[in-house]
């Protein structure tokens, strides 16, 4: 009878140990779950972080309301300046930061929505643009991307081909309807013996290369 008792009492300790050993691999999954599906989301990366951006036509902004998906999503502005929004209708949004969009829509959806809480994102900007002509490798319309100089707009272009005349370049700006031309001596600017022709690149400008 002896023997009996401690055969069981060697198996219900046995037994006991795997419920002990258990215990710590369930609590895992529940500390795994605290980083949530939002922390896993991709953010939109923003063209531009300048605040001072101001939109316009072609432009694309991720508009984000929170907690409401349905009012959520990415919009092209159209070529009169205004996008699409559900319960909003026709929003102007070419001639504003993302910040006063943002505000504008926020008060919109006051009617609609219980504090709205709205964040705007320039995604693609398509609205200021510079173009490079003449002997380049690939001639076209370019972004303008914030305090872009001429010799950073050239970089876009792939290069210049053979026949190009490096110190004969110049940029071409209208400015209250008059245009102006800038002389741009490629050889100098990077030997840096011309710096101030390196000038910051506004939109409509066009870089000539003869």
């Amino acid at each position: 009878m002896l023997k009996q008792l401690k055969i069981w009492t060697v198996v219900i300790f046995s037994l006991a140990i795997p419920v002990v050993s258990h215990g710590s691999p369930r609590q895992q999954p529940a500390q795994a779950s605290n980083t949530g599906p939002d922390s896993t989301a991709a953010a939109p990366k923003a063209a531009t972080m300048d605040p001072n951006y101001v939109i316009g036509a072609q432009d694309v902004v991720d508009i984000n309301v929170w907690k409401e998906a349905d009012l959520s999503r990415s919009i092209p502005v159209r070529p009169d300046g205004k996008i699409s929004m559900p319960l909003l209708n026709d929003v102007q949004a070419a001639g504003l930061t993302p910040t006063q969009l943002a505000l504008h829509i926020t008060e919109s959806l006051k009617k609609f929505v219980t504090d709205p809480q709205v964040t705007v994102i320039v995604t693609q900007i398509n609205s200021q643009r510079v173009y490079i002509l003449g002997e380049v490798n690939r001639a076209g319309a370019y972004p303008l991307l914030p305090d872009m100089t001429v010799l950073q707009a050239l970089s876009s272009a792939g290069g210049f081909t053979p026949f190009a005349n490096l110190k004969k370049i110049y940029v071409l700006r209208t400015e209250s309807g008059k245009q102006n031309k800038f002389p741009f001596n490629y050889k100098e600017v990077i030997n840096n013996k011309a710096p101030e022709q390196n000038i910051v690149m506004r939109a409509g400008d066009t870089i000539v290369v003869p």
